[in-house]
């Protein structure tokens, strides 16, 4: 058997030919099939707004800008993430700091977010901006959050790079019920791809407005917001200091085409997720939790060893697991032990449940390809490795 990988994107004859489509059309770059992706996007998710960039990074960078976040202001998110949840604080020379996880959901921890905020508070330095991240595919418990932030005037931006097609209490993720904003990714390895590109969800139109000239240099051709009549059919204005973070016709295809297929992609998961349970239950491992007031949209299957019980260190297995074929992965070293963060006075033990967690979670292989077959040939082997 080949190797079977944590994650493979899921392309189509119908996503081959919507970019061919593209191709042999007249816009390559900004035209009409990213304006019908971000349309499609913001109805799917049913907010009013939705702005796709290059990546989700860049999504994260523009979502904190809009936010007004900058020099003496201060970013809070999870130490479970990709670095770029933080490093988007730092773009924006703020400061950067974190909120511990939850033991059970692996999200940021509401209950430390409470008690973390009236610390700040008898400081006097609440945070302006805070990004909980929905690891896995699984919503943060949104609204406890969503109510604490609203006391203080903090903004909320979703980091849901991995949750595209999951919901929270009845409202589908990148609504922004319970937030100001909602950043996607469609990288390859994630829920619907369009190669790379990411995507702001938003039901604010000043955001909205901000978001749109931040992507694109800060120009607008927009007569209505113009410093001066315009000179001719030809004249734009820059009106802030923006970015090249446009998506091209060529992603958006792509991410519209595999946009029709979301549903099918997330239900092929829950199926298994479903046989994980029981193909894994007699495994010294914790299964992933599910948050009943939460549908998971499983972008990744993370699976805690049972340190009580397994002698290998997690090396040895991962090890003995590529060996074999299957090429399990991690998600994530805690970004505040990162080499450049402890730089800026970050260090092993300030978030304990994030180290806890980090020293035990293995990410094993899920995607919408995998075969059942494979799927079994992984369970069985991660029977014998753990032994």
């Amino acid at each position: 058997m080949s190797l079977i990988p944590y994650a493979r994107q899921h392309i189509t004859e119908e996503d081959i030919a919507a970019v061919v489509n593209v191709l042999k059309s007249d816009w390559l770059t900004q035209g009409p099939v990213i304006e019908q992706f971000e349309k499609e996007v913001a109805a799917y998710c049913g907010a009013k707004y939705a702005v796709a960039v290059s990546n989700a990074t860049a999504a994260l960078h523009i979502a904190c800008l809009a936010a007004g976040l900058g020099k003496g202001d201060t970013l809070w998110t999870s130490p479970n993430t990709f670095v770029a949840s933080a490093n988007c604080g730092l773009y924006c020379q703020a400061k950067v700091d974190f909120v511990d996880i939850d033991r059970q959901t692996y999200n940021l921890s509401p209950a430390a977010f409470q008690a973390k905020m009236a610390e700040a508070v008898k400081k006097n330095k609440v945070p302006k901006v805070l990004i909980p991240v929905h690891f896995s595919g699984q919503s943060c418990d949104m609204k406890p959050l969503w109510e604490e932030a609203k006391k203080h005037d903090l903004t909320i931006i979703e980091d849901a790079s991995h949750a595209i097609g999951g919901s929270y209490r009845q409202h589908k993720v990148g609504s922004c019920r319970y937030s100001d904003m909602t950043v996607f990714s469609f990288h390859p390895v994630k829920i619907i791809t369009s190669g790379e590109g990411g995507m702001v969800t938003t039901n604010r139109e000043d955001l909205y407005k901000k978001l749109l000239l931040l992507r694109s240099h800060g120009i607008t051709r927009a007569p209505e917001v113009m410093t001066q009549e315009p000179d001719g059919p030809w004249y734009y204005e820059q009106l802030i200091l923006g970015w090249n973070y446009r998506m091209t016709e060529l992603q958006a295809a792509l991410g519209l085409s595999q946009l029709a297929k979301i549903d099918s992609f997330i239900e092929r998961r829950r199926y298994l997720v479903k046989r994980y349970e029981t193909l894994l239950k007699d495994v010294p491992v914790m299964l992933p939790f599910q948050n009943p007031e939460a549908a998971s949209a499983h972008h990744l299957y993370v699976i805690r060893l049972d340190r009580t019980k397994i002698t290998k260190s997690k090396a040895a297995i991962f090890e003995e697991l590529k060996k074999r074929g299957v090429a399990a992965n991690l998600h994530y070293i805690p970004v505040h032990t990162q080499p450049y963060y402890r730089r800026l006075g970050f260090d092993w033990g300030d978030f304990p449940e994030a180290e806890e967690y980090y020293l035990e979670a293995v990410s094993l292989p899920m995607y919408y390809g995998l075969t059942d077959q494979e799927q079994e040939y992984v369970a069985n082997v991660m029977k014998e490795v753990v032994r």
